[in-house]
């Protein structure tokens, strides 16, 4: 789920532009931290909003439409014309109250299942959702190897999710989508991104798309969770298959796209850290190709060719290159700009020099990658108006002495145009380093940039030394009162019983 927090431990393949690259090198490992935080008073809820300050209808109102609901899918006509009336009146009443209260838009993250096929349940998680004030629904179109498209049209390399004997024709995204709008609800696919799943890695024609460190290994054997396959976003197969079935998605006309898992795999242990050459996912062939495009003369090729080989250059390497080409002058690459005079020097003297620009290199192309597969993600969305988003870790994007987090998710390079929203799950007993996490991306962010928080935990307690919703929304508006929107992780944890009975098939 979109990283769950219990699991948290462009269309062109061509060389960027010198000037456009010149400022992405030197941007890119600027380090932002901020430390402060001021908190101000901003007072309460709006006079206007219901009892509970967060457009929640009262038990009863909630109850009375269950029944009707209830009454409707048995048959009663009388029932199924005031289910309907009921229906469209809560929906001006979520319409009015979210106007007048902050935040205007409140998200819950939904994932459904093949059960969910049974007449009535949409109805049900949807009214659900309208009861407790929310007024979008992120729901999960692409997890886990699996794309919740109809058997019988789905074209995409994946498998449906729902696998159902005679139930080949169901959409569950499209009827979502449907009984989402009937409720005055906006609908948002999301989808998992450079995580293609395990049943991607099946396919032997798609071995070459699978991404690979300098230890031969892929992320199959080193995450947690064995069915994550992370694939080479420099990899044209995968850019296609993707491509595909994002256009898939909208045919159903979603209100937005989301992506999540927009970075490589996090690593455990000492691991988590990237600090050589080795911990990066360069080692398939698209990544490498694209990585020498990057050349800007012979010199420099040849030096990047023996630093992804060995991890180092040495001075000996240096000056084979030289006398190789003896016609160039400094080696170049995007971006590089070499210091003054300082091609003159001896090798011994410009290797220090070259071994930490060539790892520079070698992380800002592995980033430059997400931030180019989300480009190209996202183009069929923006070419029919439709909204996309990402989703990130605030501290996915951060450099650790002269190593970066093994994420190295550049959250900080996505484009403004973009949603932005941040998990914001950390946890210390209560909000502070919630609200630090959202502090950071907010200092980051251009102020066009539209920032979305996603919150983890409950309403009315604190749930896995998490502060209760409440609590953290509340602390959220006095840090950020711009900030528009804010989305709940999940509602598995809102409704754990009813989650579970629908993923197992389960009737009350």
């Amino acid at each position: 789920m979109p990283h769950s927090p219990l699991h948290v431990s462009h269309m062109s393949n061509c060389p960027l532009k010198a000037a456009k690259a010149i400022l992405f090198w030197r941007s890119l490992f600027v380090a932002v931290f901020s430390s402060s935080m001021l908190i101000p008073n901003f007072g309460t809820q709006p006079a206007g909003a219901q009892a509970t300050g967060y457009c929640h209808l009262s038990p009863a109102e909630a109850k009375a439409k269950e029944n009707l609901r209830l009454s409707a899918l048995k048959g009663n006509q009388d029932a199924q014309k005031r289910y309907q009336q009921l229906i469209k009146q809560h929906a001006q009443e979520l319409k009015d109250c979210r106007r007048r209260t902050w935040p205007q838009n409140q998200a819950i993250w939904l994932r459904l299942y093949p059960c969910d096929i049974k007449p009535g349940v949409i109805d049900q998680i949807m009214d659900r959702m309208v009861n407790r004030g929310y007024n979008q629904i992120y729901l999960e179109a692409f997890y886990d190897g699996k794309v919740l498209l109809p058997a019988a049209a789905n074209p995409t390399v994946w498998p449906s999710v729902i696998q159902t004997p005679g139930a080949q024709k169901a959409d569950l995204l499209a009827t979502a989508i449907q009984k989402g709008r009937q409720r005055g609800l906006k609908v948002y696919a999301w989808m998992f991104t450079l995580h293609f799943g395990y049943n991607y890695a099946k396919r032997g024609d798609r071995e070459a798309a699978i991404a690979r460190n300098g230890k031969g290994q892929t992320s199959l054997y080193v995450v947690n969770e064995s069915a994550q396959v992370y694939i080479d976003p420099y990899n044209e197969q995968a850019k296609r298959d993707y491509y595909q079935m994002v256009q898939e998605v909208l045919r159903r006309r979603p209100d937005g796209l989301l992506f999540d898992y927009v970075r490589y795999p996090r690593q455990t242990g000492g691991d988590s850290i990237a600090t050589k050459v080795a911990d990066l996912w360069l080692f398939s062939e698209a990544t490498q190709i694209a990585l020498f495009k990057r050349a800007l003369n012979n010199k420099g090729l040849d030096l990047i060719r023996r630093f992804l080989s060995k991890g180092y250059v040495t001075t000996s390497d240096i000056a084979e290159v030289d006398q190789l080409y003896p016609q160039e002058g400094a080696p170049m690459w995007q971006g590089r700009i070499p210091p003054a005079q300082k091609s003159l020097l001896p090798p011994s003297n410009r290797q220090p020099i070259l071994q930490l620009e060539l790892w520079q290199l070698a992380v800002a192309h592995a980033m430059q990658g997400v931030v180019d597969f989300v480009n190209l993600a996202s183009h069929p969305a923006k070419q029919q108006g439709i909204t996309s988003g990402v989703v990130f870790f605030p501290e996915g994007n951060q450099n650790l002495g002269q190593g970066y987090d093994s994420r190295l998710q550049p959250w900080d390079r996505f484009p403004a145009s973009l949603e932005w929203h941040p998990m914001s799950y950390a946890t210390c007993g209560d909000v502070s380093c919630i609200l630090a996490q959202v502090q950071r991306v907010v200092s980051i962010a251009k102020p066009e940039t539209e920032i979305i928080p996603a919150l983890a935990g409950k309403w009315g307690g604190a749930m896995s030394n998490r502060p209760s919703l409440e609590a953290q929304m509340q602390g959220l508006r006095q840090l950020a009162p711009r900030i528009k929107g804010v989305s709940h992780f999940a509602y598995s944890w809102q409704y754990p019983e009813h989650d579970s009975d629908r993923k197992f098939c389960r009737t009350r």
